[in-house]
């Protein structure tokens, strides 16, 4: 099913190779790859060198932390690297389609045109759930690839795993379940459904609750047979050195990430249960991520009064579902203390801000 859904380009490529990956045997000498021999001053040791070996060093780590096999693994410049492989290999431009779910994360639909991909739209229901009858309706169309975002960006809800389920078996491409912040509900991840479907691939990444988002390491989880059509694609060396050995060094502390998470879901919910006490806010939709989205009654005046005072947030009106609503990421104690003092204020400045309320 999968070689069938290949572009038949990808499908005859024949995959750039180094020397590295041609030798067999040990070696002290390297001469291969035109690089410097040594690093400059100060630099850290082995900059100088291309970092296949490293790569497979990481990924070995990270199939142990994710319970997968190797071959299972993929490591990208961020996860919107393997957004952007996956329709690089399984949508023809200007013929292919994918489905989304909107509100949902803008950069299915930015590779979507970069790649001259058609996107089909499912909109959520009020609850900012998947219509699975809906979606029914426009698989009918033949999406290449769905990609479901969850917890999704910016509702911070997940989706009923029955409902995902579904999507998974009844559609004729391959489903991409984007877990970017699964870290903040682990229990709910469906990695280990990669073993019983061939057409699922799971997105992750380290840029969220590990805190390497500078480091742009992303994950994709899937069968042997798609990674290794995604490997084949990518470029090589796509991820640097400085970042497999932050990665590497990060994930040696699962322990303190996990201290780390339970403390911003602490700070979560008392920012949620602060904000629902102001009167200017009308609505703090459930979250399983590390931000929330509030609907304000002028949120226009909310973001302006926040940027005033040095915060920045994401104003999300004009996403399907979410007029009036900002997205707040959830910071340090302190941090959460300055936005609500900052939203106090203009609460109790402005009486006039209520007037219109819903």
């Amino acid at each position: 099913m999968i070689t069938n859904l290949l572009r038949d380009n990808i499908r005859n490529l024949k995959p750039y190779s180094s020397a590295r990956d041609e030798f067999e045997g040990n070696a002290s000498v390297w001469l291969d790859a035109n690089e410097c021999p040594a690093a400059l001053p100060n630099l850290p040791e082995g900059i100088n060198r291309y970092p296949a070996s490293q790569l497979q060093g990481l990924k070995d780590e990270i199939a142990k932390v994710k319970g997968v096999k190797l071959s299972q693994v993929f490591i990208g410049n961020g996860s919107d690297e393997a957004v952007d492989l996956l329709m690089r290999c399984f949508c023809q431009p200007a013929t292919d389609k994918i489905l989304v779910f909107p509100p949902t994360y803008g950069m299915y639909g930015v590779c979507a045109a970069v790649n001259d991909v058609s996107v089909i739209e499912s909109i959520l229901d009020n609850d900012f759930n998947i219509n699975i009858k809906d979606f029914e309706e426009n698989n009918m169309q033949r999406p290449k690839l769905t990609f479901i975002c969850n917890p999704n960006n910016p509702t911070a809800n997940m989706q009923n795993a029955e409902t995902v389920r579904q999507i998974i078996e009844k559609s004729t491409g391959i489903v991409v379940v984007d877990e970017a912040y699964i870290d903040f509900c682990p229990d709910k991840s469906i990695i280990s459904w990669i073993n019983k479907y061939p057409n699922l691939v799971v997105l992750q990444t380290l840029s969220k609750a590990w805190g390497l988002a500078a480091a742009r390491v992303g994950l994709a989880f899937a069968s042997p047979q798609i990674i290794s059509v995604m490997n084949r694609v990518k470029f090589p060396y796509n991820v640097g050195k400085p970042s497999i050995d932050i990665a590497l060094k990060a994930l040696q502390q699962d322990d303190e990430m996990i201290r780390r998470t339970k403390e911003l879901i602490d700070n979560k919910n008392r920012l949620a249960s602060e904000l629902k006490s102001l009167q200017m806010v009308q609505k703090v939709y459930p979250s399983d991520a590390n931000f929330l989205l509030v609907k304000f009654d002028n949120a226009r005046q909310a973001y302006s009064k926040l940027a005033s005072n040095g915060i920045v947030v994401r104003d999300r009106s004009t996403q399907p579902g979410c007029e009036g609503c900002l997205r707040i990421t959830v910071g340090t104690r302190e941090e959460v203390e300055t936005l609500l003092n900052c939203l106090n204020d203009l609460n109790a400045d402005n009486a006039d801000f209520t007037d219109n309320r819903r």
